[in-house]
């Protein structure tokens, strides 16, 4: 698995996360890669909440393929 190596963070931002850590009962090197892959993950979802939203406002349009239209057909 690869590693990520964060530089500069300002030290009330490390006394943060240790305490973030601390409350949830986990390691900072197991915060941290908690909090980094529900960022992950919450970005996937607003994409998918940003697509089923713009289907919904489309609904009653209608829709070609592109592939249709470059060979010339509807």
């Amino acid at each position: 698995m690869p590693d990520i190596l964060v530089r500069d963070l300002a030290p009330e931002t490390v006394k943060q996360l240790k305490a973030r850590a601390h409350r949830n009962g986990r390691s900072m090197q197991s915060e941290l890669k908690n909090i980094l892959e529900k960022a992950a993950q919450a970005e996937s979802l607003d994409a998918a909440l940003l697509s089923a939203r713009i289907r919904r406002m489309l609904g009653d349009r209608r829709h070609s393929d592109s592939a249709d239209l470059a060979e010339g057909g509807l």
